[in-house]
């Protein structure tokens, strides 16, 4: 990794496929697991039932946070430049913002999950997003998210 590479974009990065690890954990280990992150009693039972609903869900959730952990470290100088990285940047950090900060509106549409794992959750997400808004900002004030190279 270069080590002058963009310390907020790579831990951003890094908190992603770490995220999407846990949700490929709760594919692969099951209910129980997507008990304990919080996913709701109903996705539990219906991992455990072997109904693909889950499973297509949370790929996609693992997909889009390496994606997204990909783009940090694009952003960041570490991998080569992804197109539209400036963009993805600003969007990922307003996604994971937003979703950190306006959970009580989303409360109502998952009754199964708990306050802890609202809190928790929006927290988790708020900081990420933090990162990649602090590593987006830094990367545009020093005109590094104009250019096309990397440093690899």
């Amino acid at each position: 990794m270069n080590s002058t590479g963009n310390k907020y974009l790579v831990t951003a990065a890094i908190a992603c496929f770490v995220a999407a690890l846990a949700h490929v954990g709760c594919i692969v280990f099951g209910g129980d697991w997507y008990r304990f992150f919080g996913a709701g009693e109903q996705m539990a039972l219906m991992a455990e039932q072997g109904l693909w609903y889950p499973t297509i869900v949370t790929t996609a959730i693992a997909l889009l946070l390496s994606i997204w952990g990909l783009y940090g470290l694009s952003g960041a100088g570490v991998i080569k430049r992804l197109p539209f990285t400036k963009l993805a940047l600003l969007l990922i950090a307003c996604v994971f913002l937003l979703r950190g900060v306006c959970f009580v509106g989303l409360m109502p549409m998952f009754p199964e999950n708990s306050l802890t794992f609202w809190l928790v959750s929006s927290g988790i997400c708020v900081f990420i997003g933090g990162l990649f808004a602090v590593g987006y900002w830094q990367q545009c004030s020093a005109g590094r998210l104009d250019k096309i190279s990397y440093k690899g």
